[in-house]
């Protein structure tokens, strides 16, 4: 098999010791790494076709992968204006006006990122935002992506004019007298509104995907866990992938709500492995929770305002007897659970379907975001994965915890925010990610929070709980050897070894040694996926 790519002259950096390997040089043959060796026996194996590469030093380590993103649902949710940089109410004001001035009349304003820490103690709700969007049908995605602020015009053309039951965790806020305050929480609130704003042509969908996508390859991305299949999502994937303009190998994992009848799962089942080259199906995505900030997590004690006090399976024992379903199939799971008794009931629900037999199967839950000691051990004990997403701590909460999601929990819960460094320590599988679009993507912005715990905005500001954070090979891991750890790729990514994928993420100089407040900006030199180059700076 012909040589299709050499790259010379670099640093190769294992990230299973830390170490830069003896050899300065490899080629690629079929999307494989081929040979290891120094510069000149790698050089004698190109041909005329083959792609020759000088890094002239640079560090070369395996791809990097996002452990936890929505490509599809992101690409669309940021398609609006961004209001993750307001810090309060009269920024929020002064860009949503600003927005509506460059609006066509009866235009639908979208926008995402809303921290609702701007409220302060004020209830989050649409009059906050008056006048501003009188008259304006305007959807404003909250940052956690679980809630949302309609204005009242878009209530008014969705036809919601007071509460609703659902078969799911979800709520549309009233006031004392049963009025929409605009808040809606969780997905089946949302889309009562979603569905009378404009959808966005296939065209459009699949142009900002590949759009989003070419952004998170230029970043060092070569991979990423794809947390939903919703909508087009599968059919979108397939498209890029047979035009060959997918630049990341992607492992997607379906929802299941509740209210699955025995044939959805039996769909599910049997979706896993189907895909294209760079993407497969691979594992179910099912929540246990909502959110803290939104009051819709599952504590095992009710938050500062009484809530967060329910499943989001009305019926726990029914998600229970799901995952011992798909345990049974071989199928991994990923649980989204937040809260502690959401974490709880999820190991509690991978031990019953271990003990009832079955394959090895991964299961992972995603989020962990405060969890007490007796909990921590057990990921390690169960071999489930800890996928967690470090720059929410950094970016969302605060050192002195006045934040929203502080205040709600309390001292004693919000003292072990994203315990990254005792899962570690207990021998969990750590798993890093962004889970973009809640957080930015690049991937060298989510291991500069693993390891510094600071607001990435203001990097002057104190760190929240310095003494979970992680080192920088421990960060580095998170991204690599135990993402590929998690979708049981071990064998063949992770790592540079003859043998393994093409994958890699270049650097000018080494993520290692590199400040961790420094990090982000560490230029990207050189992405590959599949032995394709995804992303090259004009500096090689």
């Amino acid at each position: 098999m012909r040589t299709s790519l050499v790259l010379l002259s670099a640093r190769l950096l294992d990230p299973v010791t830390g170490r830069v390997l003896p050899e300065t040089a490899l080629a690629v043959s079929g999307g494989r790494t081929s040979a290891l060796g120094g510069d000149r026996e790698i050089r004698a194996l190109a041909d005329a076709s083959t792609t020759v590469i000088d890094l002239k030093g640079a560090v070369v380590t395996p791809g990097l992968v996002d452990g936890h993103l929505h490509p599809v649902s992101g690409a669309e949710l940021t398609h609006g204006l961004d209001l993750s940089g307001c810090t309060d109410l009269a920024g929020v004001r002064a860009a949503l006006a600003g927005e509506v001035r460059r609006l066509a009349p009866g235009a639908w304003l979208h926008a995402w990122g809303l921290d609702p820490n701007v409220f302060g103690d004020a209830p989050v709700e649409s009059a906050a935002l008056s006048p501003v969007l009188d008259g304006v049908p305007a959807l404003l995605q909250l940052f956690d992506a679980h809630s949302m602020l309609a204005s009242p015009r878009a209530l008014e053309l969705a036809g919601v004019t007071g509460p609703r039951a659902f078969d799911q965790a979800a709520e549309v806020v009233c006031d004392v007298a049963g009025r929409p305050t605009g808040l809606l929480l969780e997905d089946a609130a949302c889309e009562l509104v979603e569905r009378a704003a404009p959808r966005p042509t296939r065209e459009e969908s699949r142009d900002r995907l590949a759009a989003a996508l070419r952004s998170m390859a230029a970043a060092g991305l070569t991979g990423g866990h794809a947390m939903d299949a919703n909508g087009d999502s599968l059919a979108l994937y397939a498209e890029l992938d047979a035009a060959g303009d997918l630049p990341l190998r992607l492992r997607v994992a379906p929802w299941c709500q509740p209210g699955a009848d025995a044939d959805a799962v039996r769909e599910l089942i049997g979706q896993q492995g189907t895909g294209g080259t760079l993407w497969r199906t691979a594992g179910v995505k099912l929540f246990m929770d909502g959110t803290i900030d939104n009051g819709t997590a599952w504590l095992e004690r009710p938050d500062c305002h009484g809530e967060s006090t329910h499943a989001f399976w009305p019926d726990p024992e029914v998600y229970t007897r799901v995952v011992g379903e798909l345990h049974r199939a071989g199928v991994p799971t990923a649980t989204h659970a937040i809260g502690d008794a959401a974490v709880r009931h999820a190991l509690d629900s991978v031990a019953q379907a271990r003990t009832a037999g079955g394959p090895a199967v991964r299961h992972r839950i995603e989020h962990i975001e405060t969890v007490p000691d007796d909990t921590v051990a057990r990921f390690a004990e169960l071999g489930v994965v800890a996928s967690m997403q470090p720059t929410h701590c950094c970016d969302f909460t605060r050192a002195d915890h006045t934040d929203n999601w502080s205040r709600r929990l309390g001292e004693e819960r919000a003292s072990r925010a994203w315990r990254c460094r005792d899962l570690w320590d207990a021998g969990a599988r750590v798993v890093l990610g962004s889970d973009w679009p809640i957080a930015p993507f690049p991937p060298l912005g989510v291991m500069a929070g693993a390891r510094h715990r600071r607001p990435g905005r203001d990097l002057t500001q104190p760190p929240h709980g310095p003494g979970q954070a992680l080192t920088a090979l421990e960060a580095l891991q998170g991204m690599t050897v135990n993402a590929a750890w998690a979708a049981g790729d071990e064998h063949e990514a992770g790592r540079l070894a003859v043998g393994s994928r093409a994958d890699f993420t270049v650097f000018a100089d080494s993520p290692l040694t590199t400040p961790a407040v420094e990090l982000p900006g560490l230029p990207v030199l050189l992405t590959v996926v599949d032995g394709r180059t995804t992303h090259r700076d004009a500096a090689l």
